[in-house]
């Protein structure tokens, strides 16, 4: 919860350079004013793409979006979820955002557990009914609607009826250059002695650039020396639709006019210092639009703040700030009234510079610092009070959904797999090919890849099964009845016999897939592998290695319930286990180790699976009881997972915060998970949450181990970082622990459970 009236973290969500459109000049400009003016404040964007393969974005880019992904919304609420954000600016445009009116955005909304407030560039006196909802739901959603004209103002109200409270007027920011002669830049841009007329942004018809070329013709006759120059690159999405048809048809129109010398075609998007250059050396700038809801115009807003004398169509943007003699106004499609407008100001300098001044003068509350000032003042009032009225005790998480647990991506998987097996380790998300492979990361990927493929219904996956099965069979050293654990890259076996937790592991992975696959190709082969790899397990001296053999167990007795061979195993094996937390004597340390180490949970999770399949309600009680322990061990004051680290542990005096791993986090979710299915006390599946949530960011230094981009799991969580590399064991952790997730939601909505989160009733 914020504690101060600050806001630390800000996301902005829009469009952003190098997208070439206004809004992403918007938005680039509104975090760097944002920044500018409050070096405290961590600034991030998540951008909206409209093209698959995104740009080449800035490092405060963070997230990306492909408009018409639903998922993709979905996904970028839980990572700004996950990264403990303050507040949100939404940028809306109707177009920009995929779905019918850009319907898509609300997937974003309602999923995030963040306020925030929405910048609206439209806004329709006479919108569609589809249209008009979508700015009444974000008038209730939002704290605040920002727009940048008073006309705005009233049709919010009128139209739309929002309450007035809820709409704040902030101008849209300009920069902060000085008032220059246009003379200044003349010569280096080859117009010396030539009065300049300038229109730039986006060709796209809209814009009535043809009328101003109309006027070419009679603005040349009394001035021969005028030249209209045309900035600006082709709209992207017109370049899709119909090239530069509409270019081809200025020019034409030019060339037809007999205009040549005097308009001049600029077919770039020019950067900030080039665009400055550019207005500088403008006499006159003119904005021939042709739609006269145009509610704001980023283009005339600049030109105005520079000190231009402006002539434009009436639109809504244009009346406002062109009032009171601060700019010429003229009708809609007239050429002849812009080429008289035009030739006025010519004449009269001292009319042209006396609106110059007015609009410079005009413009000073509009600069990017004073504008950023007034979203922060925002930001800080209104959102604190959201705060401290909804986020109490941490985040709301009544409105989780199914919908909103992260893509199951397997992209990263896939990769670290070869024609072998799946790889141990990566550089960052590369595989590294130097460590191998080991049989423990080949048995959990085998169950990552059944549980995904029963979940799925999915078969795509097959070929991986087969791989991995295979990997767990070559593994098997018949002279030692013993598997084998690592193997090098050249595939070469670098032992013998693996340790007795690896061979556990592959006893859980073979139940499991039996469990899965019942009636496939698989089951007389694994049925004959793990009967023939159980016979030694009584030998196994690691507490760790008998609860991985039982979770195998339990899975191989669901098919083969009367195996009496392996009945007798669960029941040695389980009675081993319970006998060394029997044994414990001390009620502040209930774990029968000095330390607690590695895979602690699943050592409960062993004896409640055992305890319940054989009716032993001793053995669920005491593993329910250690497990409670575990996680109050691991549970800081304000809820959420601080898992024992591997740098020293964890003892009776002291324990370990760091290096944190993702296969502690799977193991607690795991066995959350069937103490819920068992016991049905939702204080499990509340757990169960926590310990998944610390994959998506909530942990001691609020940063998701889930890589959102390429579906992989950093390996570990240090002091002030994660480990940015994402080897097998940690993207399998994370796998795991999602799949499961999917699987206790799924079954949840398929019996219209209570939606997640619900307090315990």
């Amino acid at each position: 919860m914020q504690k101060q009236n600050t806001v630390k973290t800000v996301a902005v969500v829009g469009n952003y350079l190098p997208r070439h459109c206004g809004i992403a000049t918007f938005t680039t400009d509104l975090t760097d004013a944002i920044v500018a003016e409050s070096p405290d404040t961590n600034v991030i964007v998540v951008a909206m793409d409209d093209i698959q393969e995104g740009y080449p974005y800035p490092s405060r880019v963070q997230f990306q979006i492909r408009d018409r992904v639903q998922a993709d919304y979905v996904r970028a609420a839980e990572f700004l979820n996950a990264r403990n954000v303050d507040a949100a600016i939404i940028e809306h445009e109707y177009g920009i955002f995929g779905g019918k009116h850009g319907s898509h955005l609300f997937h974003l909304l309602e999923n995030m557990r963040i306020p925030f407030i929405t910048t609206l560039h439209t806004v329709l006196s006479n919108p569609a009914p589809e249209q008009k909802a979508i700015i009444q739901k974000l008038g209730s959603l939002s704290e605040k609607l920002i727009v940048m004209a008073e006309k705005a103002y009233g049709i919010l109200t009128d139209v739309y009826k929002i309450d007035k409270e809820k709409i704040a007027l902030i101008p849209h920011g300009i920069h902060d250059v000085p008032f220059v002669d246009p003379s200044f830049y003349k010569d280096s841009h080859n117009v010396e002695g030539r009065k300049v007329i300038l229109t730039f942004g986006l060709l796209s018809p809209g814009k009535g650039i043809e009328y101003m070329i109309d006027a070419m013709p009679e603005v040349v006759k009394k001035h021969p020396e005028a030249v209209y120059l045309v900035l600006g690159t082709t709209h992207p999405h017109l370049i899709r639709e119909s090239g530069e048809e509409y270019r081809h048809f200025l020019m034409k129109k030019v060339k037809d006019n007999g205009n040549s010398e005097n308009v001049i075609f600029y077919n770039q998007f020019f950067s900030l210092p080039e665009l400055t250059e550019f207005l500088t050396l403008s006499d006159i700038y003119v904005t021939p639009y042709l739609s006269k809801e145009q509610i704001t115009s980023g283009t005339l807003s600049y030109a105005l703040g520079m000190g231009k004398a402006v002539i434009s169509t009436p639109y809504w943007h244009a009346e406002e700030l062109l009032a009171d003699e601060r700019g010429i106004l003229v009708p809609f499609k007239d050429s002849e009234a812009i080429a008289k407008a035009i030739i006025h100001l010519l004449d009269d300098e001292n009319k042209r510079n006396m609106m110059r001044k007015q609009a410079y003068q005009f413009c000073r509350p509009m600069v990017w610092k004073e504008v950023a000032r007034d979203y922060l003042g925002i930001l800080k009032a209104d959102i604190h009070k959201k705060q401290n009225a909804v986020f109490k005790d941490g985040l709301d998480d009544s409105c989780i959904t199914l919908e909103q647990l992260p893509e199951i991506k397997m992209d990263h998987f896939l990769r670290l797999t070869d024609d072998t097996g799946i790889l141990q380790h990566s550089i960052f998300s590369i595989p590294d090919r130097n460590h191998g492979y080991c049989t423990d990361d080949n048995a959990r990927a085998l169950i990552v890849s059944a549980m995904y493929t029963k979940l799925r219904n999915d078969n795509s996956l097959d070929d991986h099964i087969d791989r991995f099965f295979s990997f767990l069979y070559y593994s098997y050293n018949p002279s030692n009845n013993h598997f084998r654990n690592f193997m090098s890259y050249n595939r070469e076996w670098l032992e013998e016999k693996g340790s007795d937790d690896s061979n556990g592991r592959v006893l859980w992975a073979l139940g499991y897939t039996l469990e899965t696959f019942q009636d496939s190709r698989y089951k007389n082969i694994i049925v004959r592998l793990f009967q023939t790899a159980t016979r030694n397990v009584l030998d196994f001296t690691s507490p760790r290695s008998w609860a991985f053999t039982l979770i195998g167990i339990h899975s191989y007795l669901k098919v083969f319930t009367g195996d009496a061979n392996i009945r007798k195993i669960r029941k040695e094996l389980g009675e081993k286990l319970m006998h060394q937390f029997k044994k414990i004597n001390d009620p502040d340390w209930l774990w029968p180790e000095k330390e607690a180490t590695y895979s602690n949970a699943h050592l409960p999770h062993a004896l409640l699976l055992t305890g319940n399949d054989t009716g032993n309600q001793e053995m669920v009680q005491m593993s329910l009881k250690v497990l409670e322990w575990l996680l109050s061990k691991q549970t800081t004051a304000d809820g959420h997972l601080s898992l024992i680290g591997n740098n020293g542990w964890m003892n009776k005096s002291s324990r370990a915060v760091f290096d944190q791993q993702p296969v502690e986090a799977m193991a607690l979710v795991y066995v959350c998970k069937n103490a819920y299915i068992i016991t049905k006390d939702r204080k499990w599946r509340k757990s169960m949450i926590m310990c998944f949530e610390w994959f998506t960011g909530k942990n001691d230094i609020n940063l998701p181990l889930y890589d959102f981009k390429t579906g992989g799991c950093f390996d570990g969580l240090q002091p002030r970082k994660v480990n940015l590399n994402m080897g097998g064991e940690s993207t399998i952790s994370w796998l795991l622990s999602l799949l499961i997730m999917y699987e206790i939601f799924s079954e949840e909505k398929l019996l219209n459970e209570p939606d997640l989160f619900e307090e315990n009733k």
